[in-house]
């Protein structure tokens, strides 16, 4: 967890228990029972919530680890900062060595032959003597350092105390097997999380920004469908006319904006309703109603086709505008394309693609007016869209195409930096990507799941 250029010393030995620890407390929080109950055939049913991010805060344990935690880097930040002034104080004292010899000889000089010592030798000495006056402070600051190392060697003996009992209280559990342990539970809850397969979304998280960069307006996005092992990250930045697509190798280098390549798209785009879907680009060619697929490995245009009757430029855009007429989207069941047409009288029109040909396969009328949806995305084969881009916003619409239903939803987030131009939903990691105001910026979902046993 931490690298360590040498042995690895007392504290950060005692920083890297108390973060295992953590770890080892929030990996162990479950999925809650909600109810059980037997269908008509007498299979037991089963609906649980996943637990909230901050579930694990709430643990007594945890909160007094992290009060550790933050003693720790305030007894780290203190002897930095003594080791940076004892550094500094040194080398002072290495500097003034000459001149200290210098005295010292003279002195002894003058000592043993007090006939030397003349009106100008005793001016020079004098000076000599009110350039060493700075080592007084140096001296006593050496001092208080002192006491204040005995106060700090007395606080991590007190954490150390503390730790020991928590971990007597946990069970003991040394550094590498409690690594594993946390390991163990993260593989068990993503499984947890694959057999829980699809929920109707219940609440969105506060947001997390990853990154400031590019214009107003944009979109960012990981594949939604190959497996975790994929770690790239895609960002196009603008909604008109754009060719140019970043690939950063993992989030890591999105985040700091490095180790990237780029793809000179042969046809440009329009809006921000793209979506990256088994390895390539999807996308709404400018001024048309034109669907796109561009192949990232082979940096070339896989298949073009229209998607009848939808609008494009600017016809039936989101209350933002942005040439968003057209947007395509993936959840846990397939490639979405989310327009409206004039027979639809504006209303929000969602089509099910096969990826393959970009044939629709199926359409739904939601009866909404996209020109007053601020945002969509799906999630399990529901439609959730916000009623704003600006501040305030919520999800205030859902529309199920399992059922061909839909309800006024209640569903508030925070928009951070008050205009959202890009909001898209990836199945494989269970988050809300967004472009706010220039921002990039991630959303957890909390998604309410029944599941039925087939034993």
């Amino acid at each position: 967890f931490f690298p360590l250029s040498g042995p690895p010393s007392r504290l950060s030995l005692l920083h890297a228990g108390i973060w295992l620890l953590l770890l080892f407390f929030c990996s162990e929080e479950g999925w809650q029972v909600y109810s059980t109950a037997s269908d008509p055939d007498g299979r037991c049913v089963c609906t649980v919530v996943a637990p909230a991010r901050n579930l694990c805060k709430r643990d007594p344990r945890n909160r007094q680890l992290r009060q550790l935690t933050e003693q720790v880097q305030n007894v780290s930040q203190s002897m930095e900062v003594v080791d940076l002034r004892t550094s500094r104080d040194l080398q002072y004292v290495r500097d003034s060595e000459p001149l200290l010899r210098g005295v010292d000889g003279r002195l002894h000089t003058y000592v043993a032959s007090p006939r030397t010592l003349t009106s100008k030798g005793l001016q020079e000495l004098k000076g000599q003597m009110s350039q060493l006056r700075p080592l007084l402070s140096v001296v006593e600051q050496y001092r208080l350092d002192l006491q204040t190392l005995a106060t700090l060697r007395m606080e991590l003996l007190n954490l150390s105390i503390i730790l020991t009992a928590i971990q007597e209280e946990v069970g003991a559990y040394d550094y590498e097997e409690l690594q594993q342990r946390v390991l163990m539970l993260e593989t068990r809850l993503h499984s947890c999380m694959n057999k829980l397969g699809c929920g109707r979304l219940t609440a969105v998280s506060n947001p997390i920004t990853v990154r400031a960069s590019g214009s107003r307006f944009g979109s960012w996005m990981t594949d939604a469908m190959i497996p975790s092992s994929e770690s790239r990250v895609w960002s196009m930045d603008g909604y008109y006319k754009g060719r140019r697509v970043l690939e950063y190798r993992t989030m890591g280098d999105f985040t700091k904006g490095q180790n990237f390549v780029q793809h000179l798209l042969p046809h440009p785009w329009a809006g921000t309703g793209h979506v990256v879907y088994n390895g390539s680009l999807y996308y709404n060619k400018h001024q048309s109603n034109i669907l796109v697929q561009y192949h990232f490995r082979s940096r070339s245009v896989l298949l073009q086709r229209s998607l009848s009757g939808a609008g494009y430029n600017n016809t039936f855009p989101y209350s933002w505008g942005g040439s968003s007429d057209i947007d395509l989207m993936a959840d846990e069941t397939g490639l979405w394309a989310v327009y409206t047409s004039i027979p639809n009288a504006g209303n929000i029109m969602v089509s099910r693609l096969d990826p393959r040909s970009l044939e629709v396969l199926q359409s739904w009328d939601t009866g909404f007016p996209k020109r007053s949806a601020g945002e969509a995305f799906m999630i399990c084969g529901t439609l959730y869209v916000t009623n704003s881009h600006l501040a305030g916003a919520k999800v205030h619409f859902a529309y199920n195409t399992n059922t061909s239903t839909y309800e006024y939803t209640d569903i508030p987030f925070h928009n951070q930096y008050s205009h959202i131009s890009m909001m898209d939903y990836n199945p494989r990691e269970r988050a809300l990507y967004t472009w706010n105001n220039g921002h990039q910026v991630l959303y957890n979902v909390t998604l309410f799941h029944v599941i039925q046993s087939d034993g």
